[in-house]
């Protein structure tokens, strides 16, 4: 039976480590949902628990996880009143060696983009108008023909001190590593000083099969709408679960 494989490479050395491996989304369903209770017939109970559409945004597709730690200082001031602004990973002994082995990780100096290259929209000021960083990623990602990968944000699980800007990459011709800048979150830290922990994950990939779609407005007459309305009359919860919802697969 032909599967679709989503093929994750990087450099024999780093992947003998066994740590941070890609790994399907639905390992990192967060707690607190976990904790919810099933909907019940007391309305005053029902919780998102029950509400499949959300459940497949915590567990459809992929996540990536940090290679590294990462020490942020975003928009500091010491003491002369000038600006300090630091995104500092592996130290110096270190660097040489992974640059030998051609590992895509972040270094001391950190990779950024300009915000001349994002001028004019939502990202630069709350990135505090600040120069965009990136994280380095150290694997290839690779999809059979016709399949693109869509990269984001966890969705409804994303880290509230940053996030990945969103992409589309055609991953099955694209042969590099894809890497991903951040936006920090300014409408919430003004400052801040803290570590992106080695093994967060940080970016969901949902492969997806590229084709060509034509838009097309509707209109419908009352009967077949009112039909089609009565199939939510005949259960209070789980309509959608026990009669359109498909389950998935991520392995």
């Amino acid at each position: 039976m032909f599967e679709n494989i989503i093929e994750f490479i990087s450099h024999k050395d780093y992947v003998e480590q066994k740590e941070d491996y890609p790994r399907p989304i639905k390992i990192n369903i967060p707690d607190w949902y976990k904790k919810l209770e099933h909907g019940t017939l007391d309305q005053k109970r029902l919780t998102i628990k029950g509400c499949m559409p959300f459940l497949d945004t915590l567990t459809s597709g992929y996540s990536l996880q940090l290679p590294q730690d990462i020490q942020i200082q975003h928009n500091v001031w010491n003491e002369d009143l000038k600006e300090f602004d630091s995104f500092y990973a592996v130290g110096d002994l270190f660097e040489q060696m992974i640059r030998s082995k051609g590992l895509n990780l972040n270094f001391k100096k950190a990779d950024v983009h300009g915000t001349q290259q994002l001028e004019g929209s939502p990202y630069v000021e709350k990135n505090k108008n600040l120069p965009f960083y990136k994280i380095m990623n150290p694997w290839i990602i690779k999809t059979p023909p016709g399949y693109s990968c869509l990269f984001l944000p966890p969705m409804n699980n994303s880290d509230d001190r940053f996030s990945i800007i969103p992409g589309i990459v055609d991953t099955d011709k694209f042969t590099n590593e894809i890497n991903f800048p951040i936006i920090i979150n300014g409408d919430k830290y003004k400052t801040l000083k803290t570590i992106l922990k080695k093994g967060l994950p940080y970016v969901q990939i949902i492969p997806f099969k590229r084709e060509s779609w034509k838009m097309k407005i509707s209109g419908e007459k009352t009967e077949p709408f009112v039909k089609r309305k009565l199939l939510y009359m005949t259960k209070i919860i789980h309509i959608y679960k026990d009669k359109f919802w498909s389950k998935k697969s991520w392995k």
